[in-house]
């Protein structure tokens, strides 16, 4: 587990259905040096997308090796989120960013983001962005261009269940209107942080 002797800082989730516009919304956060993030790169068994690199976006590990470092217990959290195609948190990664005296910013999905809020609950804020609709979610997924009819089709399928699950997060932003999510997202991170 990770060290409880350490100075912990805030964890900051941000969850939502892919295509919702979380991303956007981390990039956003982190171009405010007042809240003193850092991103968590998560660790994954998927191939890399376009101009992916290693330890910048993810950890890409082998599907065995992501297999052996949950066998070791090396994750906060971790789920196997389609056949073969793992996404996790090392507990490595959330060390190294509280030693540097900064709050962990997370873009992961539903079920990981809800294992580390109740793992840490109070150091925890849990925020769940939400897209105006499946169709509008559906749209925003084409417009990336990077997978096929069959993945955006498994994806939007997804996001149905992990639509029900947003009452669990501490808070729901709906992405309708980007500015305006983007200002709710920075009031209710600067909140949470300087409480």
């Amino acid at each position: 587990m990770i060290k409880e002797n350490k100075k912990k800082g805030k964890l900051i989730v941000f969850s939502a259905p892919s295509g919702s516009g979380k991303t956007t919304i981390v990039r956003h956060l982190l171009g405010i040096e007042e809240l003193n993030l850092e991103f968590s790169i998560s660790a994954t068994s998927r191939e890399k997308r376009g101009e992916e690199i290693y330890g910048k976006d993810y950890y890409f590990l082998s599907a065995k090796a992501f297999k052996n470092k949950i066998k070791t217990d090396a994750f906060l959290e971790w789920e196997e989120v389609y056949r073969d195609n793992f996404y996790g948190t090392l507990k490595t990664e959330v060390e190294r960013i509280w030693e540097k005296g900064k709050n962990v910013i997370f873009d992961i999905d539903v079920s990981g983001g809800l294992r580390i809020k109740r793992k840490f609950p109070e150091e925890t804020l849990a925020l769940f962005v939400k897209p105006p609709s499946i169709d509008e979610l559906k749209i925003r997924l084409k417009k990336r261009k990077t997978e096929s009819e069959d993945k955006i089709n498994m994806r939007v399928a997804k996001a149905s269940a992990e639509l029900a699950t947003a009452p669990l997060f501490d808070s729901i932003i709906v992405n309708d209107d980007l500015e305006k999510a983007l200002a709710e997202a920075e009031e209710k991170v600067s909140t949470f942080i300087n409480s």
